[in-house]
């Protein structure tokens, strides 16, 4: 039996930063983290990005073991045993806690075939898997053209492979950007050279030799090197569940990241939190929230009583392109369009009944934490209000991750 006075269950980037929320408060006490992964914590943004830009693999390293914390990676929690504050893994080893945090993430949405063959891109393996592949593949197709489909579309035509995009949307990110911005990413993505076909659903997919062949629902066969899918994520609330916790959407959390059950955390992208800006409860899966909230569990394991108001905000690079954006994106909302090259620099605003819900930050930047303000704002507000209300502040480039 192992004791620790915190155990971390999960070995992301949430839990990197609980470790480090936890240090500011209390620089002696052991921690235990426990991951399913093989790798040590590392940054997850740059496996879409920046690795495929020339960054290399010592970047993105969390670099928890310079922090006084024992890692056990390759490990499955099995138990929790909240009356005892103990822990089982796979292995049969006992861990007891004074202190537990749920940083468990997501696991991809699987399509109903293809088993081993598709790479659901999330992990630090997927990335490996998918640049091994890319040393002698030429032609690859991406399933889903929402976040990470767009993102690994144009990593691997910016490294010079054939890429087809297969959606069942009209266009590519058609569930945030309004229509007219969606159809001009899927025109901008044409040009670039990858084949966009949307509307269309992958219906199975054999092997051929060392390649795959993909079925549509319009008969397609498209035959590829690899094949990459990025379907979304399900929050990864069993262990929670099995424990009783209260789970919505995710495991339901207080503003200071606890549990139905005492001196049990959550934080991270399982973890689903009330913000004010906005009014409701929501659960987001972006760097900023894992990091921001990890490490405000973490301090508050430690001892602090810090509420969590924080409006997380998230990034993209789509070739040349880029934007930063914060709130609810949500296609569906009233949207107003403040531009100052179309479709190429501008704002975009998300309103609901006079008030802005969020703020897309098209190829401009330095302007996330005005944009937290005004939603926080009650308004009402109207698009003459809106017009130049957050412009760039600077010529920057784009943030890269």
């Amino acid at each position: 039996m192992t004791n620790y006075q915190y155990l971390i269950i999960g070995g992301g980037m949430t839990a990197a930063a609980a470790v480090d929320g936890i240090r500011e408060v209390d620089s002696t006490a052991k921690i235990g983290l426990i991951s399913a992964e093989l790798d040590a914590p590392y940054d997850r943004p740059p496996l879409s990005k920046a690795l495929w830009k020339g960054k290399t693999l010592d970047t993105i390293w969390r670099k928890t073991e310079n922090k006084g914390v024992k890692v056990h990676l390759g490990r499955v929690v099995k138990e929790i045993v909240p009356a005892q504050k103990r822990v089982v893994d796979d292995k049969g080893d006992i861990f007891t806690y004074q202190k537990l945090l749920l940083a468990t993430g997501g696991k991809p949405r699987l399509l109903p075939f293809g088993e081993d063959q598709i790479i659901y891109f999330r992990s630090l393996a997927d990335y490996r898997r998918l640049r091994a592949l890319t040393e002698t593949g030429r032609r690859f197709a991406v399933i889903g053209g929402g976040f990470i489909g767009s993102e690994i579309a144009a990593a691997l035509a910016l490294n010079g492979k054939e890429v087809v995009m297969i959606f069942p949307g009209k266009d590519i990110g058609d569930r945030v950007f309004p229509h007219a911005l969606a159809q001009f990413v899927s025109n901008f993505y044409k040009q670039k050279g990858v084949e966009v076909l949307a509307g269309e659903k992958t219906t199975g997919l054999k092997t051929l030799g060392n390649q795959c062949v993909l079925n549509t629902s319009t008969n397609r066969k498209i035959v590829v090197d690899g094949v990459v899918a990025g379907v979304g994520i399900e929050p990864n609330v069993e262990l929670a569940q099995t424990i009783g916790l209260k789970v919505e959407n995710g495991i339901v959390v207080d503003e200071f990241m606890r549990t139905s059950e005492p001196d049990i955390y959550a934080a991270g992208d399982v973890a689903a939190f009330y913000n004010p800006a906005l009014g409701r409860r929501i659960r987001v899966e972006h760097e900023d929230n894992a990091n921001s909230m990890g490490r405000l569990a973490g301090r508050n394991m430690a001892g602090k009583s810090e509420p969590y108001d924080h409006l997380p905000s998230f990034y993209s690079d789509l070739f040349e392109l880029g934007y930063e954006a914060v709130g609810e994106l949500d296609s569906r909302l009233e949207t107003f369009a403040d531009w100052k090259r179309p479709n190429e620099e501008g704002v975009i605003y998300y309103l609901q009944s006079g008030r802005v819900r969020g703020v897309l930050l098209w190829n401009v930047w330095e302007q996330v934490e005005a944009a937290r303000q005004l939603i926080a704002e009650p308004g009402p507000f109207t698009a003459e209000d809106l017009k130049g209300r957050l412009p760039a502040k600077t010529s920057n480039p784009k943030p890269d991750a």
